[in-house]
C-alpha cells in the first residue's frame, strides 16, 4: 500500500499474506473482500467502492497495471505481488 493508502491499514505498507484454501482459485475480486475483512482498519469507503477499489487507487500486479491483467477476474498465482497506490491527494 502506497501513496497514502497505507494509512487505512495502520500505516503498514507491506503485508505478506497466505490466503486460505478454497474450492475455486483466488482472484482479485475475492482478494479485495479478504483484504476488507482482514487487513483494512478504517474508512473502507476510501479504499473500496462496491466490490472493487475506488477510482483513484492504482492497482499493479507484478508491476503491471491490472487493467492489462483482467482487473477483478485476474487469477492470483503463488508469489504474486499486488500493489495498491492511492493517487488521491487532499488540498
Amino acid at each position: 500500500f502506497r501513496g497514502g493508502a497505507e494509512l487505512l491499514f495502520d500505516g503498514v505498507k507491506k503485508h505478506h499474506v497466505t490466503l486460505p484454501c478454497q474450492p475455486e482459485p483466488w482472484d482479485i475480486r475475492n482478494l479485495l473482500k479478504w483484504i476488507k475483512q482482514n487487513l483494512l482498519k478504517e474508512r473502507p469507503e476510501l479504499f473500496m467502492q462496491g466490490e472493487s477499489v475506488r477510482p483513484g487507487i492504482l492497482v499493479l500486479i507484478n508491476d503491471a497495471d491490472w487493467e492489462l491483467m483482467g482487473e477483478l477476474d485476474y487469477k492470483l498465482q503463488d508469489q504474486d505481488n499486488v500493489l495498491f497506490i492511492s493517487t488521491l491527494h487532499g488540498g
